[in-house]
């Protein structure tokens, strides 16, 4: 939640920032910039992921311990109408989370690190507002898919071994705002975004009783994502 917190004091301030930056009366920049019916663009970004856990029965609670990641990917943008887009975001996060088993007493076995590398493929529509100056303010969401290359969903070894899996991919509804910023040669575009996976991402030990996956009956991503768009 500290993490996540930071992230978010961060976009303020440059929210914040951009408001100061372009006063009552600006010289408008790039001012038919979005008449253009397809546009390219790429971002940068930081993200928390956690997880949500579902339990057949009542007992502690997983602790999730998250860190930063890194955000990269390209924009495809798709005007629809005046204050409707299409976007598709292929990108790539690297993210880090350490799961606390609060009920093993053994200090190895009562953590395990999931390291994620997830290509994302997001599928999204973008509202956005009446334009004032130099700032157009904007709601988006939509549907992606992310595909994690370090699920180890093919190993055969579990938990015993100290190898925590994952499935290989997962759907996830993606929901956030941001704000164009229009510069004098380019257009700067922070955004929050909140990501809700859809599916079970657990798999199963091979021992039913296991104490890391036998009380589990779904593990599901939470993400936290602030991307920073140029175009």
């Amino acid at each position: 939640m500290k993490k996540q917190l930071t992230l978010l004091l961060l976009f303020i301030g440059i929210l914040a920032q951009a408001q100061g930056m372009f006063g009552k009366n600006p010289i408008i920049n790039l001012e038919n910039f979005d008449q253009k019916r397809i546009h390219y663009g790429f971002y940068l970004g930081l993200n928390s992921y956690d997880f949500k856990f579902d339990y057949k029965d009542v007992a502690e609670d997983i602790e999730v311990k998250s860190s930063v990641g890194f955000n990269v990917g390209i924009i495809g943008n798709l005007k629809l109408t005046e204050h409707l887009d299409f976007r598709f975001e292929p990108g790539v996060s690297f993210s880090s989370r350490n799961l606390i088993f609060p009920y093993i007493l053994d200090d190895f076995d009562k953590t395990r690190e999931v390291k994620s590398t997830y290509i994302n493929l997001p599928f999204l529509l973008k509202f956005s507002a009446k334009r004032t100056g130099n700032i157009k303010p904007y709601l988006i969401g939509g549907y992606s898919y992310a595909m994690n290359l370090s699920s180890n969903y093919n190993a055969t070894d579990d938990n015993y071994n100290g190898k925590f899996r994952m499935k290989r991919g997962t759907g996830n509804l993606e929901a956030g705002l941001g704000i164009d910023i229009y510069f004098e040669y380019f257009k700067f575009s922070p955004s929050i975004r909140g990501v809700f996976g859809l599916d079970n991402e657990i798999i199963d030990d091979n021992t039913p009783y296991s104490p890391w996956t036998g009380n589990v009956t779904k593990m599901q991503t939470r993400g936290f994502f602030i991307n920073f768009a140029f175009h």
